[in-house]
């Protein structure tokens, strides 16, 4: 007897607190991935030397991603043929390029997301109010992972942070998130860029 009027204070304001929000379930996520096709949104990036940039963001799945800078910066990111390439407006040589499949982000641009595959995710929590999953490449997990934050009701990417295969760590939390969108293949072709970009150098 003593025992239960002992919890009854407790459970009293158990019940008069909100209910917290469960997290989302991997197959939900990656079924609202492999839905967004096409996004566009503004974004602030943070730097792993603490160092702010903001620009406008468009992705197109599968394999597609553009990252224009606003100035004083300028510069440009995208992925597209399974190659990532960075524009520094500041060099006379080109692009630096990689391929798209050692950055962690090929993992929400792959033509089919399943978190649920063996050894991908490495984190899967809630704090209530949005749901936190870490990803990696399974095969090779030495390319770093992506943290990704989604909110619920309904289901929205807010941000993700990436750790590359350094240890570095950039955060790009999203502005107003628009799926839909229409946005043209041009936008992802890395010699398009190439060549518009040649005539700024000379």
């Amino acid at each position: 007897m003593l025992k239960r009027l002992a919890l009854a204070p407790v459970l009293t304001l158990a019940m008069a607190l909100p209910a917290m929000a469960e997290k989302l379930p991997l197959g939900d996520i990656s079924s609202y991935l492999n839905g967004l096709k096409t996004a566009q949104a503004k974004f602030t990036q943070v730097n792993d030397d603490g160092s702010l940039s903001t620009g406008t963001l468009y992705i197109k799945r599968p394999g597609r991603v553009r990252f224009e800078y606003d100035p004083p910066e300028e510069s440009l990111v995208m992925a597209g043929g399974n190659t990532v390439a960075i524009f520094d407006p500041k060099s006379n040589s080109g692009p630096a390029t990689y391929p798209l499949a050692r950055t962690p982000l090929s993992i929400i641009l792959a033509a089919n997301v399943d978190l649920g595959r063996a050894r991908m995710v490495t984190g899967h929590s809630s704090d209530g109010k949005t749901t936190t999953v870490t990803a990696q490449d399974p095969d090779h997990p030495e390319y770093g992972n992506i943290q990704m934050v989604f909110t619920d009701s309904p289901t929205e990417l807010r941000q993700w942070v990436i750790t590359d295969d350094s240890g570095a760590r950039t955060t790009v939390v999203l502005g107003d998130l628009r799926s839909g969108v229409s946005i043209p293949d041009s936008h992802f072709n890395i010699e398009m860029a190439k060549a518009r970009k040649a005539p700024e150098r000379r």
